[in-house]
């Protein structure tokens, strides 16, 4: 039996059935040993809800042995599954069921993966853990690419890894309507970022690089100032020059190697550039 899933008995009929949930769906599935059917549908619903402990928990009521939890539901027939929040039934299934049925009567109440996807990456991006938050509401975005709540935690979460460009693409995307308090946040951060990865320190140092176009220490301190206002794929471009040029500049491979290890999981700007050192190297 799945973490989720408990047996419903006389003992804790009370603290399922109400106080639980208060806090979590309470799917109450009815079975006997003599009803295959019931106990098909039990064991599918242990299976499909597994995954969604934070939501659901899943409780199992032997009908032969709790006939009193049965009757307190009103329990006609079998197999009867029931869904209950705040102590009260809100929707259920009876009578056989295909998987397709189970699937449509569970995605009524159960969060979709993109909401659950977003859900651990707003708790990521407040923990400040921005790369590990980036590849779930990447994923959360492939699967709703049209929704603006996940555009907007994405687009944070592009500014916080150096995507500038991305993060103002996505932003004029949102519809007038979604542009809500959260938009205008992330709309103020992406203004900073932008006028931070443009600071004297980087305009003097591009100012020194056009009069002398080969210094290689001009290149490396450049492109360390680039990787620290997140503008990494300039600094990886400058890099991969300067290795290109000379296999031997162990400096600047240290360089490029740090900043490939800095960018998120999954990020496709480190894919580009792990191929494109890899080829160099064999």
């Amino acid at each position: 039996m799945s973490v989720n899933s408990v047996e419903m008995t006389l003992e804790n009929f009370q603290q399922l059935a109400l106080e639980e949930s208060k806090n979590k769906l309470v799917l109450v599935s009815f079975w006997a040993e003599q009803i295959p059917e019931s106990v098909e549908l039990k064991d599918k619903l242990t299976a499909k809800v597994a995954a969604a402990g934070e939501y659901v928990i899943h409780a199992t009521v032997d009908c032969q042995s709790q006939a009193q939890i049965a009757q307190q539901f009103g329990i006609q027939g079998l197999p009867t599954a029931i869904l209950v929040k705040d102590g009260q039934p809100i929707d259920g299934l009876s009578g056989p069921q295909t998987e397709q049925d189970i699937d449509a009567f569970l995605a009524k109440r159960l969060p979709k993966p993109e909401d659950t996807l977003l859900q651990q990456a707003r708790a990521l991006v407040s923990e400040n853990e921005f790369n590990q938050a980036f590849s779930l509401i990447s994923e959360a975005y492939q699967l709703a690419p049209e929704r603006a709540d996940i555009k907007l935690v994405l687009a944070d979460v592009y500014i916080h890894t150096g995507k500038i460009a991305e993060a103002e693409q996505l932003l004029a995307t949102i519809k007038m309507v979604d542009q809500d308090s959260e938009f205008e946040s992330v709309k103020a951060k992406l203004e900073l970022a932008s006028e931070a990865a443009d600071s004297p320190e980087i305009q003097a140092l591009e100012s020194q690089l056009e009069a002398s176009p080969d210094n290689q220490q001009l290149k490396q301190q450049l492109a360390t100032q680039y990787s620290q206002v997140n503008r990494h794929e300039e600094a990886l471009n400058l890099l991969f020059s300067l290795v290109q040029q000379d296999g031997s500049d162990q400096k600047s491979k240290e360089l490029l190697l740090d900043i490939l290890k800095a960018l998120p999981d999954g990020d496709p700007l480190a894919t580009k550039f792990r191929r494109k050192l890899y080829t160099l190297m064999y």
